[in-house]
């Protein structure tokens, strides 16, 4: 690599660093391009993509048909607020509704911000139906989960990183260990409890996929004591586990869910992919019952529901669906996933891997506090294929879900050498 070359990365890292909050610890790359399952960096180096942007572009970098709903809108309207109506905001919450199976949808940016947005509403909906004592409300949550940083969020998070030197915290909260059915059942005797707020599949945790009963327990436990079930599905909806939604993991339906889940949460959290990763737009959706609990001056938001945003996420879903991105995230899945457990045979630093659909991770013998994971996605990207560790000893793997069967065994084939590279001796 030339001396320019280098300092022209270097340029744009150095800026990073003196004139932005050191809250982030990327990989040494600067990207300046994307198209489909590919990016680019400042050199012009191309990698294969196998983050994603945690989830928010399995449509695939620039998809044509987002860029352009893109930018056909920014030339007629980006942003009035909701002092006034404007003529996407309810075309896209037909559509939404219709696409998920809910009465209603609020329209947001971020995915924390959704979930934020579900905690009121939760509270709201306790108070105005379940009749409890105001301030009483309580949400039960679970070990290792990760629902974004906001002040709220981390109040139930069990991840020092997040929490430490951020206190005080929300009050209301119960922490019970994930996929554990005898300590939810525990925690939702307390009749204060007004929701239970899970992710179906535990995704910055390191892709934790919990028992086949264990979302089906909890939808009953719910329902049999009048407490809402509220679905975390940011990182895990949109088609990244093979199916529309993550908690259709246990329905019959074959490809594209149009049937009801079977696991059918009463609050449901997307973002990320809802978008194409062009736009940060989230949403929530709950029927009747529920959302009409919060009314005019109770929550809001400046940009949620802006036209360029719901035109952008109407074209993104239409990509989803058109494109059946579902069956293609289930069948490369199980290609990956067989291909990485062979390695397990042959490279004992590989102890497990896990995911389902195109959302999937390995877990690695590290004995050296992430060392060996941070060195293996930096040998990765020198290879041509962007990854990162999460939890220190865990490499999370989600391409985007345009991906093809060919890409998938090449870039198999790019993971193997690489972590071939630290067989253990």
């Amino acid at each position: 690599m030339s001396t320019e070359t280098v300092k022209k990365s270097a340029y744009f890292i150095d800026l990073e660093d003196k004139y932005g909050a050191h809250n982030y610890h990327p990989l040494p790359v600067v990207l300046t391009k994307g198209e489909g399952v590919f990016l680019w960096d400042a050199e012009g180096k191309k990698y294969y993509d196998f983050l994603s942007a945690y989830s928010a572009v399995n449509q695939g970098h620039c998809h044509p048909r987002i860029i352009k709903a893109l930018v056909d809108q920014a030339s007629e309207l980006t942003l009035t607020s909701r002092a006034f109506y404007n003529n996407k905001l309810g075309v896209y919450e037909e559509y939404l509704t219709s696409y998920f199976g809910f009465d209603k949808a609020l329209i947001a940016n971020s995915g924390v911000e959704a979930v934020e947005s579900a905690i009121k509403l939760c509270r709201k909906w306790a108070y105005e139906k379940k009749g409890l004592t105001d301030q009483s409300a309580k949400i039960v949550f679970v070990e290792g989960n990760f629902h974004g940083r906001t002040l709220g969020v981390i109040s139930a998070s069990t991840d020092p990183l997040s929490t430490s030197g951020f206190g005080p915290y929300l009050p209301g909260i119960i922490i019970v260990p994930y996929n554990d059915q005898a300590a939810m059942a525990e925690a939702l005797e307390d009749p204060n409890v007004a929701g239970v707020l899970v992710e179906p599949i535990q995704g910055e945790a390191g892709v934790v996929v919990p028992d086949a009963d264990y979302l089906p327990f909890i939808r009953k436990q719910c329902t049999d004591k009048n407490i809402l079930m509220i679905a975390d599905e940011v990182q895990t909806g949109i088609a990244r586990t093979g199916k529309l939604l993550a908690t259709c993991g246990n329905c019959s339906c074959d490809g594209f869910c149009e049937n009801q889940p079977e696991v059918k949460p009463d609050i449901l959290i997307l973002g990320k992919a809802i978008s194409g990763g062009v736009l940060p737009v989230s949403a929530i959706l709950a029927n009747d019952d529920v959302m009409l609990c919060i009314r005019p001056g109770e929550h809001g938001s400046t940009f949620g529901g802006n036209p360029l945003a719901c035109v952008v996420s109407m074209a993104a879903l239409d990509v989803i669906r058109d494109e059946r991105l579902d069956a293609n995230a289930e069948q490369l899945g199980r290609i990956f996933r067989d291909r990485m457990r062979r390695m397990i045979e042959s490279n004992p630093i590989v102890t497990l891997v896990r995911g389902k659909g195109l959302l999937n991770a390995i877990v690695l013998d590290d004995s050296e506090e992430g060392k060996l994971a941070w060195n293996i996605c930096v040998r990765l990207s020198e290879n041509g294929l962007l990854a990162k560790p999460t939890h220190g000893n865990i490499i999370r793997f989600s391409p985007p879900l345009v991906m093809t069967e060919d890409q998938i065994h090449e870039c198999c084939d790019i993971i193997e050498k690489v972590i071939g590279e630290f067989r253990k001796q």
